[in-house]
């Protein structure tokens, strides 16, 4: 484990080992030297800061790029005006992209003032093609560019960047590697998200996915098991496992597994309270899952299962491989089977050719599955998608209306369904001091809602078991048990 290599020991004027992760280390001591020489030369420690752009995937890939930046010697910072600033960027709706390029500019602007600031970007953006030819149009100060496939080369790129003017890029259309065993810095000390596996297999026709995270590929569980471990042994409570499609985990695998057998292995984990995963795909829910989260002690009963449109139509078009009739079954199954779960969902309004009838369905299936929350979403076109360039794009005006009552009819179910736990009593895991008033703390129950109540710093980190007092839609007040 990287834990215990001594990186001033390592001789970086000898050739860089061809091993991974062996020759990461390589280039982490050598980032060391070649920045312990700069901030020699400047007089101070050099600062870094890395801004995720998107969903959980990408927020473990920066805890895993923030992890190496401050082994190499980078003093973290929020701000923007940093040495080294990094963008891990999402390319899943477009507003997404131009958000980027929006603070990009701003950079360059912060680039002309500090000579020495080094700007890097990766992550799925980065691997759209034309994206990067107007990076390297419009925004020549970008020093570094790669993508989602060879984020556990940062260490090596890092040197090439430090080492060179030039801007450096760096993407791979597919990979079958997963490196671990590489520094991370957790958002959180007592949580993690963990990948079991990389890519995604469903081509669904609006999603750029599997084009910018390449074919699933799954990892080891012995490999996922002693990560756990590991976490838990430095005070990890919870862990979420990730995956583009869970569901579908070990398929890929030697020795195939699914991810029924991988929860009950991670659930065998000793200190570990809390086992949360996502995403689900509603195609790939089996019966055995089902009846591991019904029977387990640790696994949190909260299940996000996207519906995306409950138009049978739709669906096909979509390429979900699920239809509305069999949604709403496995729906069903899971509430008569773990009657007090929290079901969440995404839904996109305005996919091409969507007709008054197609947004009734959809609808409906809100009404009767009764949904905690829900992800709404307008769709967005993807370039390189086969949704893209169908016909009948849907007038923004009727997504807007359509958009507006979908959003009125998840949020009234919402607080139905929140309110059910008004007066009960049950374990909150702390996350932090509240931000509005630090009198209160804030954590999280087993379903993922949140609790704000009376307490301190002391607490965060620990499970509170706390009176719901007051239902806010989502959120409650409460009251530490006596």
């Amino acid at each position: 484990m990287f834990e215990h290599i001594d990186f001033s020991s390592i001789d970086v004027t000898a050739p860089p080992p061809a091993q991974e992760p062996e020759r990461q280390y390589y280039f982490i001591a050598k980032a060391k030297k070649l920045l312990s020489v700069k901030s020699s030369e400047i007089g101070r420690p050099l600062t870094a800061m890395v801004k995720t752009f998107g969903c959980q995937m990408n927020e473990r890939d920066s805890e895993k790029l923030r992890g190496i930046l401050e082994t190499v010697g980078y003093q973290p910072t929020d701000s923007e005006e940093a040495d080294f600033v990094l963008y891990n960027t999402c390319t899943v709706r477009e507003n997404a992209n131009l958000k980027v390029y929006g603070r990009l500019g701003y950079l360059g602007g912060l680039k002309k003032k500090n000579p020495h600031m080094v700007i890097a970007m990766c992550g799925c953006m980065m691997q759209e093609a034309e994206v990067v030819d107007k990076i390297q149009k419009s925004y020549r100060f970008v020093n570094l560019i790669f993508g989602t496939h060879n984020i556990y080369k940062f260490a090596e790129l890092l040197v090439s960047a430090l080492e060179n003017d030039r801007m450096i890029i760096d993407i791979w259309k597919d990979t079958d590697k997963i490196v671990e065993d590489l520094p991370a810095k957790r958002t959180y000390s007592f949580k993690s998200g963990v990948n079991i596996m990389f890519g995604c297999n469903n081509f669904c026709s609006y999603c750029i996915v599997p084009y910018v995270r390449g074919r699933e590929r799954s990892r080891r569980p012995i490999d996922i098991i002693r990560e756990i471990e590991g976490l838990v042994a430095d005070g990890v409570v919870e862990v979420m496992l990730l995956g583009q499609n869970v569901n579908s985990y070990g398929k890929n695998l030697e020795e195939p597994v699914t991810f029924a057998q991988l929860l009950q292995e991670v659930e065998k984990v000793d200190g570990l309270q809390r086992i949360r995963f996502m995403t689900s795909h509603p195609k790939d829910l089996s019966d055995d899952l089902i009846q591991v989260m019904k029977n387990s002690s640790k696994i949190c009963h909260h299940l996000h299962l996207p519906l995306q449109s409950g138009s049978s139509r739709l669906l096909k078009i979509m390429n979900r491989k699920y239809d509305k009739e069999k949604y709403l079954e496995v729906a069903e199954k899971l509430r008569r089977e773990i009657p007090d779960l929290s079901l969440t969902t995404d839904i996109i309004v305005g996919f091409p050719g969507e007709t008054e009838e197609d947004f009734q369905e959809t609808l409906d299936v809100v009404r009767r599955v009764r949904y905690d929350s829900a992800f709404t979403f307008i769709y967005s076109k993807r370039t390189g998608t086969p949704a893209a360039v169908m016909e009948n794009q849907v007038p923004e005006e009727i997504i807007k209306d359509r958009f507006d009552r979908l959003l009125a009819l998840v949020q009234e179910i919402g607080r139905e369904m929140s309110s059910r736990l008004q007066g009960k009593t049950l374990p909150v895991l702390v996350e932090h001091v509240n931000e509005q008033d630090d009198a209160l703390v804030t954590g999280r129950l087993e379903n993922n809602l949140v609790v704000h109540f009376p307490g301190d710093s002391s607490m965060i980190g620990k499970t509170v078991d706390v009176y719901l007092k007051e239902c806010h839609g989502f959120y409650y007040i409460g009251e530490p048990a006596e």
